[in-house]
């Protein structure tokens, strides 16, 4: 047990004071009084902890609260698993049970190989032999013994309550969505850890099956073969000129995290503002829960779907945090220079010398027809940087069209594999001190594609980017950076591209912690998705690898209203209260409505009844301007002008209109004041337009337009449409909801509408179809009686109909923007629960 994290992370704390004061003036800390190194913690007591439960013999008790939150006690983390698994399983079996099948490369084989059936995309197809081609369950077979116990406990667990649910419930009784499905079976530990590592290359690697797919020596056949006929298989209507450079963020997924320290604080202590935004639907959906082993663990908080009882975003007696998206690279592509002496061009060169590339075949099941399969096969081709991918016309394997070398792709992806997932972040759940917390991030790089913002309870707060980065030697980076072949490809493709004949820039593994962006302060660290540069403006962090993202660029508007509510302050003497930041994820203020709105009122009254001349001819405005006249400058139920300004917002985005521009030297201010010219003016006439030809009501109030609506388990709309206040990037909203109609990352169906070009609004829907944004939200404060804290989940706790869950949460939402109680102490759970389950079981079943 000396191995296992729960003692190294007490090593770890202790030995990281020592470079605590390295850290800190490496990250550019302004201030020796912001630095804060507290004296080194006293000796750890053994821990208590137990991992697998005694002869297998699982029991655990199962608490569920108002809003059908479950909080799950036991004596051991593989009992505390099987509880989580269990709960988690009756809200949402049918999002993970579609994610087993997804990693586990058999989508085709229970949905045939079109996403959407008989429409000839291939996808599930190209899904299937890209994980393969990954190698994701391989890693997965091979890591489940490398982690440690307490992660294995807790898999194990995991595992066996959601397989007691599923076997108790019986499969045609579960969600509707999934009821009766063949694909719906019991899971193993070596299932989830594969569907873990599938989530951990979702910001990279993930985004690739198309390109690995294509992966073909130049002069071969591209595609699968049939097994019994040794032809190639008909991929319909796939087309590989349809395959382009990925989006690696394809759900835009986005946060916003505040940690407030002491000297901000109005009490002195600790407060956290959690605010992911992430879709509504699909594989990413938080789940709220709570966990303890009486004496030794208790947290509470929220994590995506799969998580075997650790929580991602939430809180304990000592420590609260949270997570943002990352501008950081998790991968990097590399240029391989091919042979010119091996016809088949399967040779590259590394350092002069010809290296061989190595194959790997592949086989996957494809339904034909009702119980009819074909057994595909494919090879895939690796090199020692990683698979090779082609996206036509960008990424070839063959003639470079740009330079006329002969070359090809490889990708590597620090997360493949994240072994540390599990164990990072139950080491932020066991952690009594910040020193403590920190040592999780020197011990594990698990958190992927995560920015941390984390409070103590007296009031240190931190930050660091705790991304999975591929560790590319300074000297290597610095050289790329002054290449003008990889700067031009890499801005040319929006990918970093380095050379692969170089041994030199072979990435060694990802960065480790001490080389992060990170910061210490007790005032405040933020972030709203832009990169690190900015966490707290009084100390720019620099000095990093530039695969961290950017410094001295222009921040986003969203970015902006934070850190206007950061200067702006508190209500007590300018320090922040619990109520304050309830406030701030409430208010739906924004930033550009506050930045330009007087400016634009006052180019409608100087333009008047006289039409804008536009392309589409000439546009009377005023209906707009006296919209914009009633506007409370917030995105509210009440909010009439709201919708106008939003569209001017997105024709604003594409072509803004500033007096002052951007300047480093003043990020926070600039770029400023809106421009008085007839680009603005046009700019609203077409915002008014889209309106009208939608066949809305220009002057209607955005909860007349905005709106939430679930789908039938037959994916059709439910007709059941909740109003939703709430603003979105464009307009430099905080609390941002949008409209995603892309694919949710899962096959369960659902209703979509499409929208007008350059904008959310539907006129199909008429209106907003919210599917995307501020989901499990908390703010929360510690005091002298432990933490307290306010959150909702806003598209509730399960995704299962026929629960008394499935929308709670979404109503009061909607009937007003508000938080509910976190429930904490074992006495406000008692007085709040609602039901009870001793489960208890044998290990495996």
């Amino acid at each position: 047990m000396s191995d296992t994290p729960i003692f190294k992370r007490k090593l770890l704390a202790a030995l990281f004071v020592t470079s605590s004061i390295f850290a800190l003036q490496a990250c550019g800390s302004s201030d020796d009084d912001d630095e804060v190194v507290p004296p080194p913690p006293p000796p750890p007591p053994p821990s208590g902890l137990v991992a697998f439960a005694p002869n297998g013999n699982l029991e655990a008790t199962v608490r569920w609260t108002d809003y059908g939150v479950p909080y799950v006690q036991a004596e051991n983390l593989e009992s505390v698993g099987y509880g989580v698994g269990y709960a988690f399983a009756r809200d949402n079996i049918c999002i993970l049970a579609d994610q087993v099948i997804k990693f586990n490369s058999q989508r085709s084989q229970y949905f045939g190989p079109d996403r959407v059936p008989g429409s000839g995309d291939s996808d599930n197809l190209l899904n299937d032999f890209g994980y393969l081609t990954l190698g994701i369950r391989a890693n997965a077979e091979a890591g489940l013994a490398e982690i440690s116990e307490e992660a294995q406990a807790m898999i194990s667990g995991y595992t066996s309550g959601y397989n007691r649910y599923l076997a108790d419930t019986g499969v045609d009784n579960i969600d509707p969505a999934c009821a009766g499905q063949p694909w719906v079976q019991p899971i193993t530990p070596v299932d989830l850890l594969t569907y873990a590592q599938g989530v951990a290359l979702l910001p990279g690697a993930a985004n690739f099956t198309g390109p690995l797919f294509l992966a073909t020596p130049p002069d071969q056949m591209m595609g699968a073969m049939n097994k019994a006929t040794g032809k190639s298989f008909d991929l319909g209507s796939f087309d590989a000129a349809d395959v382009t450079i990925p989006d690696t963020n394809p759900t835009e997924a986005g946060s916003n995290g505040w940690a407030i320290g002491s000297d901000l604080s109005a009490t002195g202590k600790g407060m956290l503002i959690a605010n992911p935004h992430f879709p509504y639907t699909g594989n990413q959906r938080f789940w709220s829960f709570g966990v303890e082993v009486p004496g030794e663990m208790k947290v509470v908080g929220g994590s995506l779907s799969g998580m075997p009882g650790v929580v991602n975003i939430g809180m304990t007696e000592h420590m609260a945090w949270t997570h943002t998206f990352s501008t950081a690279s998790r991968f990097t592509i590399h240029r391989l220079t091919l042979d010119p002496n091996d016809p088949d061009r399967k040779t590259y060169l590394l350092d002069g010398e010809p290296v061989p590339m190595t194959e790997q075949f592949h086989e996957i099941q494809v339904a034909t027809g009702p119980g009819t399969f074909a057994t595909l096969q494919k090879r895939s081709y690796h090199s020692e940087f990683g698979p090779i991918i082609v996206v036509p016309g960008a990424l070839p394997w063959g003639t470079d069209p740009f330079t006329g070398q002969e070359v090809a792709y490889a990708l590597f992806d620090a997360n493949l594999p994240n072994l540390d997932l599990f164990d990072q972040w139950f080491g932020m759940n066991l952690a009594e001190s910040m020193e403590e917390f920190q040592a999780t991030f020197a011990e594990n790089m698990g958190t992927v594609f995560n920015n941390t913002m984390a409070v103590s309870a007296d009031g240190q707060a931190f930050f660091t980017d705790g991304s999975s980065v591929p560790n590319i030697a300074p000297a290597a980076l610095q050289a790329w950076g002054g290449n003008q072949l990889y700067q031009t490809l890499t801005g040319a493709t929006g990918l970093p591209i380095f050379p692969g004949d170089d041994s030199g820039f072979m990435p060694n593994g990802k960065v480790p912690f001490e080389q992060a962006p990170q910061l210490n302060r007790t005032d405040f660290v933020q972030n709203s998705n832009d990169s690190y540069w900015l966490t707290n403006p009084a100390a720019p962090i620099s000095g990093v690898s530039p695969l961290w993202g950017p410094t001295g660029n222009q921040q986003s508007y969203r970015s902006r209203m934070g850190q206007k509510f950061l200067a702006e302050g508190g209500s007590v003497d300018g320090l922040f209260t619990r109520a304050d930041l309830v406030d701030r994820l409430t208010n739906n203020r924004n930033w550009l409505g506050e930045e330009v709105l007087s400016d634009l009122l006052a180019q409608c009254e100087a333009q008047g009844d006289t039409p804008v001349q536009t392309a589409n001819g000439s546009v009377s405005i005023a209906p707009a301007c006296d919209a914009l006249g009633q506007w409370n400058g917030t995105m509210n139920l009440n909010s009439v002008g709201g919708m106008v300004f939003r569209e001017f917002a997105s024709e604003f985005r594409r072509n803004p209109q500033w007096v002052n521009g951007f300047d480093a030297a003043d990020p926070t201010n600039t770029p400023n004041t809106l421009a008085a010219n007839d680009t603005v003016l046009q700019q609203l006439a077409a915002a008014q337009q889209r309106i009208v030809n939608a066949g809305l009501d220009v002057a209607a109030p955005l909860g007349a337009v905005q709106f939430v609506e679930r789908s039938l388990p037959n994916g059709q709309p439910s007709g059941v449409r909740l109003p939703w206040a709430g603003s979105n990037n464009i307009e430099g909203g905080f609390n941002v909801f949008s409209s995603n109609m892309g694919n949710d990352g899962t096959l369960l169906r659902r209703h979509t509408y499409p929208l007008l070009p350059g904008s959310n609004l539907s006129a199909a829907a008429g209106g907003y179809h919210i599917t995307y944004g501020s989901s499990w939200k908390f703010a929360m404060e510690f005091t002298d009686n432990g933490p307290v804290a306010e959150g909702i989940l806003t598209y509730s706790q399960a995704s299962n109909p026929e629960s008394d869950h499935y929308i709670d949460q979404t109503e009061l939402y909607s009937s007003e923007p508000q938080l509910r109680p976190i429930l904490f102490s074992n006495e406000d759970i008692e007085a709040n629960t609602i039901e009870v389950l001793e489960l208890t079981g044998t290990s495996g079943e």
